[in-house]
């Protein structure tokens, strides 16, 4: 879900209000979507 979305959603004027208080939630779902992604293009192309 995109920052903005959440800013909006909880009533945040600006997505630097969203990301100084949630940070600590929002740093580790970005790492495993990355490390998500690695693994999917370490795979290859599919069959």
């Amino acid at each position: 879900m995109p920052l903005e979305e959440i800013s909006r959603l909880v009533g945040h004027r600006s997505t630097t209000v969203t990301e100084i208080v949630y940070r600590k939630q929002i740093r580790p779902v970005l790492q495993g979507g990355a490390v998500a992604m690695d693994r999917i293009f370490e795979e290859g192309p599919g069959p």
